[in-house]
């Protein structure tokens, strides 16, 4: 999930620079792209996985 976000997130910096769209200081295609940059970060260290190993309280032996 947080790998698609990463990519959405590229895609605006993208257009912003490309299209060369005055914003203000905070929406800047440098400040876009290092939240892409975050969020591909967390996506490879596994934060949002969904879902992780599961054990069961007692086992069949």
């Amino acid at each position: 999930m947080l790998g698609m976000v990463a990519a959405v997130l590229f895609f605006f910096a993208f257009l912003i620079n490309a299209a060369d769209i005055a914003t203000n200081d905070v929406f800047t295609s440098t400040n876009v792209m290092l939240l892409g940059l975050t969020a591909l970060a967390l996506h490879m260290a596994g934060v949002g996985a969904g879902h992780g190993a599961r054990r069961r309280p007692w086992s069949r032996s």
